[in-house]
């Protein structure tokens, strides 16, 4: 069974900083591309950075510059540092992973920024 599970969520202010983590139980996620995803209220949920097996990164460029994707598969956990965040972050961010054609979802954790 695979599970993917997030935490580092809160509450910040306009230009603080958060880091999610995703610890994935079941698989060893060097094996799968993983990402980050974000859905705010009212809105469809959006891409915001991925990893692929091969480490290779990419970004929404609206948190490009702001935003670090990173993993460590000897903890098989995957990170998302956030820094100069605004309050257009403010969103639950869900950690995803794609493995042999199959995608996983964690259950989220609220983003919440204020100005």
């Amino acid at each position: 069974q695979i599970q993917l599970v997030e935490s580092g969520g809160g509450s910040v202010q306009a230009g603080g900083s958060l880091k999610l983590s995703c610890a994935a139980s079941g698989y060893s996620f060097s094996r799968c591309a993983m990402g980050w995803y974000r859905q705010a209220p009212g809105k469809e949920r959006e891409r915001v950075s991925t990893i692929s097996s091969g480490g290779s990164t990419s970004y929404a460029d609206s948190v490009k510059g702001r935003f670090t994707i990173s993993q460590d598969n000897a903890k098989n956990t995957l990170y998302l540092q956030m820094n100069s965040l605004k309050t257009e972050d403010t969103a639950v961010y869900y950690c995803a992973a794609v493995c042999s054609g199959h995608n996983y979802w964690g259950q989220g954790t609220q983003v919440t920024v204020s100005s």
